[in-house]
């Protein structure tokens, strides 16, 4: 039985994402690109899709979970590859392999038909101690 995802709080509502679908070690995140989106050259932030990637490899990852298990990030590499103005970011993130301790996962930001960024994932797999389980490590 996979471990249940928290409903949308803190950083998802200050940045203005969904997670709009969510399967067996899949997940999509969606952003409206607004102006709070915007670095100083009018181009979406770089951490506004590092943070679409890490959510949604976060989602990803909790669809394979074991209701006992937690998760954190190790390490997330990401390639811009297309700036983006405006409209809709979509970011799909898929489980590459899911090892006892360690989950490898990909995600891909599209604008429309356009790829604008590839990411790479790593994250951690550990006993949830908020569950009564585990020493927090």
């Amino acid at each position: 039985m996979a471990k249940e995802s928290l409903p949308p709080m803190g950083f998802q509502l200050l940045v203005g994402f969904d997670v709009t679908e969510r399967g067996e070690g899949f997940s999509r995140c969606e952003l409206e690109v607004e102006e709070k989106h915007l670095n100083p050259h009018r181009v979406v932030h770089g951490g506004v899709v590092y943070t679409l990637a890490d959510t949604g490899m976060g989602a990803a990852v909790y669809s394979v979970l074991e209701p006992h298990e937690s998760c954190a990030t190790i390490e997330l590499k990401v390639v811009y590859i297309a700036p983006v103005r405006a409209g809709r970011l979509v970011c799909e993130s898929r489980v590459l392999h899911r090892g006892r301790r360690v989950i490898v996962l990909e995600s891909e930001v599209r604008n429309g038909d356009r790829l604008a960024a590839k990411a790479l994932g790593t994250f951690a797999v550990f006993e949830d101690s908020s569950n009564g389980g585990g020493n927090g490590r």
